[in-house]
């Protein structure tokens, strides 16, 4: 599916908008891979014993928060290029285009994320 007929599918958001959210969408991936390479350089090789390990456990839980969001961004990238971008994945419904500005990469309607979050 080409970008321009992705488009029209995308929750009915405006190109405009669309475009501003997809460059959000690439700067927090550019974000992310920056800051996986820079927790790989991070744990000094000259510290020993407890205080390696300690910053080895901060850095893989700082590593692997940053692979999950990665993630998330791609795949909300790869929304938007099939057209699938800006519905909850819940309901269908329209996400709430405050809701994407704040954080592209959600699935969820605000209704749902709520439920979501309130638990069973």
């Amino acid at each position: 599916m080409t970008s321009r007929t992705a488009t029209a599918f995308n929750a009915g958001l405006p190109r405009q908008e669309l475009a501003t959210l997809r460059a959000a969408l690439l700067e927090q991936r550019a974000f992310r891979r920056e800051q996986l390479k820079t927790i790989r350089l991070s744990v000094p090789k000259e510290s020993i014993g407890a205080d390696r390990s300690a910053r080895a456990e901060v850095q893989d839980h700082l590593a692997v928060a940053a692979r999950i969001v990665l993630a998330d961004v791609e795949a909300a990238l790869d929304r938007l290029d099939t057209g699938h971008y800006g519905r909850c994945v819940l309901c269908r419904r329209p996400v709430e285009v405050r809701r994407l500005r704040i954080c592209p990469q959600t699935v969820y309607c605000g209704e749902c994320h709520r439920v979501r979050e309130s638990g069973p």
